[in-house]
């Protein structure tokens, strides 16, 4: 991403025009993003048949629950703050499949 993320919402947002499709050929899953602190909420991406749709509130049963600051959601992002450390320092919490953490980089250029 070119320009600074200054908001989730505004990630959120750009997130299906950042989509790489051929990234996710074969995927079908739901990330659950839950942020928390000013700016934070929660959001949802389904990704199904190569294509991405990213809805406000909680997803009912999603593959994976990524849960984090917004703060260092944006640091992530805007990339100030490397995912791996901020899951090895405690910054970035996974519930579900690791796998598809693994493969959210990929999803969104």
């Amino acid at each position: 991403m070119a320009e600074t993320a200054t908001s989730c919402k505004q990630v959120f947002t750009d997130m299906p025009g950042r989509f790489n499709k051929a990234a996710a050929k074969g995927l079908n899953a739901v990330y659950q993003f839950d942020l928390s602190g000013d700016g934070g909420g929660k959001w949802h991406a389904i990704i199904k048949d190569e294509t991405c749709e990213v809805k406000e509130g909680a997803h009912a049963s999603p593959n994976i629950t990524i849960s984090m600051t917004a703060h260092d959601y944006l640091d992530m992002v805007n990339g100030k703050l490397n995912g791996q450390m901020a899951f090895m320092t405690g910054k970035l919490r996974i519930a579900g499949d690791m796998g598809l953490a693994l493969r959210l980089q990929s999803l969104f250029s």
